[in-house]
Parts: structure tokens; C-alpha cells; sequence
């Protein structure tokens, strides 16, 4: 169950990740304002995708937010400073520019990472009724 909250909160943060460093990589914006961009693009896309199944359960959309709230911010936030960490750390990554390999493997290893680093801080969660234990009951 675990795996599987931390594969979830995985995609929306990577489709953020990645639209975020693509931007700003392509606007030649500096690091800070790059990951900025990118940390908030992974939370619009990470809650979005918990509030589509949750309003699809049929919760009216102030309490989708609540939910989507308690179920992906500590997994986001965890997964963003790991994966925003080892972006930093790869040498010449966030230099790199989009048409380099070091940047799209350095991306895609650090969103690796951060998947494996945040599983045990999801099924600790999951354990106490805490993070994705909140959705599953929205779940069919």
C-alpha cells in the first residue's frame, strides 16, 4: 500500500517536477527560482490528481481539498526536498539545458530517489490512519 500512495504522489510530483525544470531550464532562469517553480508545480499536480478520485467519489470540492491536503503534503514535501536535493548535488545538472542527457538522467534519478526515500515515510503514515490511509475510503 505504501509503494503504491508514494507511485501515486510519484506522478503528480514528476509531471510538475519535470514541467517545472523544463521551464526553468528553457527560460534560463537560475536554480532557486527553477526549483521554486518545480516544488509548486508538483504540489498543483500531486493534489489534483488525489482530488480527481476524490470528486469522483462524489465529495464536493472543499472537501476534496481538505483531503487531498492530509493525504499528499507530508509525501510531497518529502519527496521534493529529496529530489530537488540530488538535482543540486548532480554536478552541472540544473546547467545542463534540455537538450543534454545529464539533465534528463540526472531528473530521472533523482525522482527515483526520491520514490525509494519517501515509501517509508508513507507506509509509517499509512500505519497510523495518517497521509493515503485518509483516501481509501473514497476509493471503489
Amino acid at each position: 500500500m505504501a509503494s503504491s500512495a508514494t507511485l501515486h504522489c510519484l506522478t503528480g510530483c514528476a509531471i510538475g517536477e519535470v514541467l517545472g525544470m523544463v521551464i526553468g531550464t528553457a527560460l534560463g532562469w537560475g536554480n532557486v527560482a527553477t526549483i521554486i517553480l518545480a516544488v509548486a508545480l508538483a504540489f498543483v499536480f500531486g493534489y489534483a490528481l488525489t482530488m480527481r478520485g476524490v470528486l469522483r467519489a462524489g465529495v464536493d470540492f472543499k472537501q476534496a481539498v481538505k483531503v487531498a491536503l492530509a493525504a499528499d503534503t507530508v509525501s510531497i514535501l518529502v519527496m521534493e526536498i529529496v529530489d530537488n536535493a540530488v538535482m543540486v548535488a548532480v554536478p552541472g545538472a540544473m546547467e545542463a539545458g534540455l537538450a543534454n542527457w545529464v539533465f534528463w538522467a540526472a531528473l530521472a534519478f533523482a525522482l527515483a530517489v526520491a520514490f525509494v526515500l519517501t515509501v517509508p515515510v508513507n507506509k509509517w503514515m499509512i500505519g497510523r490512519g495518517l497521509g493515503h490511509a485518509v483516501v481509501h475510503q473514497y476509493h471503489h
